[in-house]
């Protein structure tokens, strides 16, 4: 409180302060009554103003056409001059003539100061947008945390004279109820989460009512939200619409998971078919060259005996001809003389025809000379393979190692040969172990950490 001396002239006083330790606005009185008087709010020059750090002093001039202000921030030791308070440098002359007192309501906010608001709130229904038909009911509680930054706002928005805290706090925590209230009853719906989950999203709820919180109070009230904690959601578990909620979502729940297995067992069936039908086109195009390969084997041995029986013909042909030659030339008379000419182009092609087989018969004896002398091939080893039930092959070595190579043949895949009594599986067959020990093993675990 200041100190004041004689107030019948006017109010002359020494010192203007506030000393309240818990405050957000407070009305300097020099007498402390509660109403505000022409008398009280007269104020001489030369009394000193004291503003503490974190503090604003308002200085409040009724004047016809409303009020204005000057404002002082702290901290401020001075006497009071119109040099140091522009709005009153401006008016007092014209509505004082230069006299003192000036007329003047003086405030203080405390800028430094936080104001604390708990708020509770009862039990509320709250829809899952999917299952609009179960009101599951809810209750909140938590803190607010505030004070004022933007002073002038502030002051616009709120009547400074006969300010009650406590009426102030009922206003706020009244706000942030219907704030809280509505929010979290939008959450579900706005930002897609189930109801059955929020009490287990309370941070993340927590942060959606700070934020949109935040603007409101800024502009209903002028203060700034320094912090919300949103202590608990509270769901009423006894409740029946609880019940029915956590029943509906429980039997979705399952149908979903069957609907998701039967689509998994579903694609597994369909890439088994997938690789069974690739299987089986992979092992008829191997059939395919084995057989083509077999036939081209074949075509080539038969060719030399092909290409002789072709000489053959050309020197029979030949031969008939040269039994001709000798009437070459022995004119139309018919008396059946030998003709020297032809006799001598007989005896010249007879020699090359001569000469011809005899090459002929030299290569075909080397060729059976080679024939004894080069041993026969070995035997072919082929084997039929169980795929998937059903029979593929036969193949041999060569193609039974590139399956193994593919993954296409393992061990414990069943074949069969001529001579079997029966299907055996690959790894017990001791002709076929050869194959599987080429196949590199697998890569060694990682380390234990």
């Amino acid at each position: 409180m200041g100190l004041f001396g004689n107030k019948s002239e006017g109010g002359m006083m020494d010192v203007i302060r506030c000393d309240e330790q818990e405050y957000l606005v407070w009305k300097w009185r020099p007498s402390g009554e509660a109403n505000s008087t022409k008398k009280e709010n007269a104020i001489r020059f030369g009394s000193s103003l004291r503003v503490k750090d974190g503090e604003l002093a308002v200085f409040v001039y009724q004047q016809k056409d409303g009020s204005i202000q000057d404002f002082i921030i702290g901290p401020y030791d001075q006497t009071i001059k119109t040099a140091n308070f522009p709005i009153l440098s401006s008016i007092v002359g014209a509505a004082f003539g230069g006299a003192s007192p000036f007329q003047a309501e003086i405030y203080f906010i405390n800028l430094s100061g936080n104001i604390q608001v708990k708020f509770g709130i009862p039990y509320f229904d709250v829809f899952d947008p999917r299952f609009l038909d179960f009101a599951v009911p809810m209750a909140a509680r938590g803190t607010i945390t505030f004070n004022v930054t933007d002073y002038k706002g502030f002051i616009k928005l709120n009547r400074l004279i006969n300010f009650e805290l406590e009426d102030f706090q009922k206003q706020i925590k009244d706000a942030v109820t219907k704030y809280v209230k509505g929010i979290i009853t939008n959450i579900p719906s706005d930002n897609g989460m189930p109801v059955l989950q929020m009490e287990r999203k309370l941070l993340d709820i927590n942060d959606l009512i700070a934020a949109k919180l935040k603007a409101r109070l800024e502009t209903d009230f002028g203060v700034n939200l320094k912090g919300f904690d949103l202590a608990s959601i509270e769901v009423d578990k006894e409740s029946q619409g609880y019940a029915e909620l956590r029943k509906v979502t429980a039997e979705q729940t399952t149908k979903t998971t069957v609907a998701q297995t039967d689509v998994n067992i579903k694609n597994l069936n369909d890439m088994q078919g997938i690789n069974a039908l690739n299987m089986e086109e992979t092992l008829k195009i191997q059939r395919e060259e084995a057989q083509r390969a077999q036939k081209l084997q074949t075509e080539t041995n038969f060719m030399g005996a092909h290409a002789l029986n072709q000489q053959t013909d050309v020197l029979k042909t030949g031969a008939e001809s040269l039994g001709q030659m000798g009437n070459i030339g022995g004119g139309g008379g018919g008396g059946g003389g030998m003709n020297p000419a032809g006799m001598m182009t007989g005896m010249m092609m007879g020699g090359a025809m001569g000469n011809q087989m005899a090459g002929m018969m030299n290569n075909m004896g080397q060729n059976m000379q080679q024939q004894q002398n080069t041993p026969p091939p070995p035997p072919t080893i082929s084997y039929n393979v169980s795929v998937n039930g059903q029979t593929t092959g036969p193949f041999n070595l060569q193609q039974l190692q590139q399956m193994v190579q593919n993954g296409q043949l393992q061990q414990n895949t069943h074949v069969w040969k001529q001579g079997m009594a029966g299907w055996e599986v690959a790894g017990n067959v001791q002709e076929l172990s050869s194959l599987f020990g080429a196949v590199p093993p697998p890569p060694p675990p990682p380390p234990m950490p």
